[in-house]
């Protein structure tokens, strides 16, 4: 019997795939989640997971980065992949990320616009390259109060960065709500969301970049029923 087993054992080896995925960093608290799920049907496929802005993944795939399957904080980079002949699939929507205000001080986060007039120091995500942080400046601007308070804003390269920002220097974060549900996060209390009448909830899309075996498998299990699940757990809308 342990003969049989060790074959086993080296015969999915030699048949194991590793698959690179590139995910936005908003995707941090749901991905091993997800990961693991996956991998309770496909126990043969090995999932490198590489986090990071939308904005520097789509850099690194227009440069040769051998990635397999790219999600997106946006549509605007998988669409600009796809046109430019990268993508083996056309952009989908998977999720659809919403933003919520986060301290770690004594502040009414309740009332949007006065949790920022009042702040002395506000963290973002870089609008340039971070779809959440161009969800920042639009209830921003929405609200009515971005030119008073332009001068205030500190960015994090992703918005995942601005969780430290917040805690360590900042007075108010506008995080990916998807944060807010880390393991991480219990400990805090302060956050509130942001209403979706001041900015539109970010349609996050996927794309395939390789077609083989794993990452077409990968690539169909985030579209699936169970991995909606998995986001909704963690803050996503559909």
């Amino acid at each position: 019997m342990k003969k049989l087993i060790f074959l086993l054992l080296c015969v999915m080896g030699v048949y194991a795939e590793n698959i690179l995925v590139a995910a936005a960093a908003n995707t941090t608290y749901a991905m091993p989640e997800i990961i693991k799920s996956f991998n309770r049907q496909y126990p043969g496929i090995h999932v490198k997971l590489v986090l990071a802005s939308s904005g520097k993944l789509t850099a690194q795939i227009m440069h040769g980065a051998p990635y397999d399957v790219f999600m997106s904080a946006n549509m605007k980079y998988p669409n600009v992949l796809y046109k430019k002949g990268y993508a083996k699939t056309a952009p989908v929507v998977y999720a659809k990320g919403a933003i919520a205000l986060f301290s770690v001080k004594n502040i009414n986060l309740n009332d949007f616009k006065n949790a920022l007039l009042n702040s002395k120091l506000i963290a973002i995500a870089n609008p340039k390259t971070a779809p959440y942080g161009r969800a920042a400046v639009e209830a921003m601007k929405s609200a009515g109060i971005y030119d008073k308070i332009a001068g205030k804003l500190v960015y994090a390269e992703t918005v995942t960065a601005v969780i430290p920002y917040t805690i360590n220097e900042a007075d108010v974060g506008i995080v990916a709500k998807s944060a807010l549900y880390s393991p991480k996060m219990k400990q805090y209390r302060n956050f509130a969301d942001v209403s979706a009448k001041l900015y539109k909830p970010i349609n996050q899309g996927i794309i395939l970049l390789d077609k083989k075996d794993g990452a077409l498998k990968f690539y169909n299990f985030i579209l699936s029923d169970k991995a909606k699940e998995i986001f909704k757990k963690y803050g996503y809308i559909y």
